[in-house]
């Protein structure tokens, strides 16, 4: 890249560091209470006009409310004996994020697909902002095409990059 580069890491640039404990205790507790498929309870780890920013597919949550009506609710329909696992989790000041899986059952209606009853792995990465003990923001991406894999849709119609790897050429789209 020739010419001035972008600024970067913003939002960090001036994280206090001494709030890194507090904003690892707001964060156990509440992957403790999502495991504990709490809803209407949830506001004691989000704030009430908190950010919920996912990727495509997922939607932005502008709150609270929105949060527990438009994600929360939805995907519990749909997915029974749900239990989260964040495979590793990194804290530094007010900020916090984590990858991870959550394993639960396809029991409700998901993306069109009726309930099949398998036992499906969702694979997502979390980066949360935790202002006065709550969270403010939450950037989220959920792996909803690994997902309806597992449920027999291919979201790309055979033309991932999976193929890539194993030595194969996708063929351009016609025109």
């Amino acid at each position: 890249m020739t010419g001035q580069r972008p600024e970067q890491a913003v939002l960090t640039r001036d994280t206090d560091l001494s709030k890194t404990d507090a904003t690892r205790g707001v964060i156990e507790r509440m992957v403790d209470g999502l495991n504990d498929h709490t809803i209407d309870g949830i506001g004691a780890f989000f704030d009430d006009s908190f950010r919920w920013m996912g990727n495509q597919g997922c939607g932005t949550k502008q709150g609270l409310k929105e949060f527990q009506d438009n994600w929360q609710r939805p995907f519990q329909a749909a997915f029974s004996d749900k239990v989260c696992i964040d495979e590793a989790r990194l804290y530094m000041g007010e900020w916090a994020a984590a990858f991870g899986r959550q394993e639960a059952v396809h029991s409700g209606p998901f993306m069109g697909i009726a309930p099949t009853g398998k036992r499906v792995e969702i694979r997502y990465m979390d980066f949360w902002k935790v202002t006065d003990g709550k969270i403010e923001d939450n950037w989220v991406m959920v792996d909803f095409p690994h997902v309806m894999a597992q449920l027999g849709v291919d979201v790309f119609g055979g033309e991932g990059w999976e193929a890539f790897d194993r030595g194969e050429k996708i063929p351009p789209r016609p025109a």
